[in-house]
């Protein structure tokens, strides 16, 4: 992975502010012009520093409201590009993570409601040789950088 220097973090920082700032914008602010911003853009993108740019919708826009984490107890042993494959195509599942303990994976569930998110569920246990799931619903987000 590249190294970055100072400048290059001054303009991720305002990427990540404002990814729509164009490229003079930006170099206002970290004194470069508009032509040397892209450069590195571009640099930061072919390198892999900048994975990619996104549109981050609002999930109450959307009325997706109910927020959960999900533990994941499997069967056995499962490959991790098992489960991805498992819960890609769930609109519900925002993230999905193995990890350490005694849960084989944590999941990121958004729902319309309770319901949508019991019948979530019951696709999420039945998708993979899952023994169970804990879910832990979300009551307010108190610092959530994900979605700012």
């Amino acid at each position: 992975m590249e190294r970055l220097n100072e400048v290059d973090e001054r303009i991720l920082s305002e990427l990540t502010e404002n990814a729509r700032a164009t490229f003079a914008e930006i170099g206002q602010k970290v004194n470069l012009s508009a032509p040397a911003v892209k450069r590195r853009v571009d640099r930061m993108l072919d390198t892999g520093v900048i994975k990619g740019f996104t549109t981050v919708i609002d999930r109450n826009a959307l009325g997706w409201n109910t927020e959960a984490f999900v533990q994941v107890f499997c069967h056995g042993t499962i490959a991790p590009d098992q489960l991805r494959a498992a819960w890609v195509d769930m609109p519900e599942v925002v993230s999905a993570a193995t990890v350490t303990g005694t849960s084989d994976a944590i999941l990121h569930v958004l729902a319309r409601d309770m319901r949508h998110l019991e019948t979530a569920l019951e696709r999420i246990r039945a998708s993979a040789d899952i023994e169970r799931s804990e879910s832990i619903v979300v009551l307010s987000n108190l610092i959530d950088r994900m979605r700012t």
